[in-house]
C-alpha cells in the first residue's frame, strides 16, 4: 500500500504594536542561522494551529495569548526539503512584553518597521509579511 502524502504544519506568530512586527533571529540551529523570522513553531501533534500558536508564544516569548486573541490572517503552502503548510497568525494583544526565552536558538527579538524589514529576514516570511500588509489570505513559496 502506498504510504499517503504528508505535510509539516507551522504555526508562525504575528505581533504588530505601533506600526512596528516583533522578529526574531535564528542562531545555533543549523537552518537559516543569522536572519530574521517570527516566533514560530512546528505543531506536536493533537494539537491545534492556535493551541501551537499559544504553546510556541510562551515557549519562545515568554508570552501568554488567549485563543479569543488569535485570528489566522495568511496560509502558505511551501515547498523545500518536503512541502509544508504554513499558518501566519496574528494575536490582537498578550499578556507581558516579549522576550528571548531560547537563547541557545535566539540571539536577538526585537521590533522592526513593518514597512522596512531587515534585509536578512528569511525570504519566505518576508512574502508572508507583505501578503498581510495587503490583506491576501493564500500564498505559494518554493515552487
Amino acid at each position: 500500500m502506498k504510504e499517503r502524502f504528508k505535510l509539516v504544519p507551522t504555526s508562525h506568530l504575528i505581533l504588530i504594536k505601533d506600526g512596528k512586527i516583533l522578529l526574531s533571529r535564528r542562531f545555533n540551529t543549523g537552518w537559516q542561522d543569522g536572519n530574521y523570522s517570527v516566533v514560530a513553531g512546528h505543531l506536536d501533534g493533537n494539537e491545534t494551529f492556535l493551541q501551537a500558536m499559544i504553546r510556541e508564544a510562551k515557549e519562545e516569548a515568554g508570552i501568554d495569548i488567549e485563543e479569543k486573541d488569535l485570528e489566522v490572517v495568511h496560509v502558505m503552502h511551501r515547498k523545500t526539503d518536503h512541502e509544508r503548510i504554513d499558518f501566519f497568525i496574528q494575536a490582537g494583544k498578550w499578556k507581558s512584553e516579549p522576550k528571548i526565552m531560547e537563547p541557545n536558538k535566539c540571539d536577538n527579538m526585537r521590533w522592526f518597521p513593518i514597512e522596512k524589514l531587515p534585509e536578512n529576514t528569511i525570504p519566505y516570511i518576508r512574502q508572508a509579511i507583505e501578503k498581510i500588509n495587503n490583506k491576501v489570505f493564500y500564498s505559494e513559496h518554493g515552487w
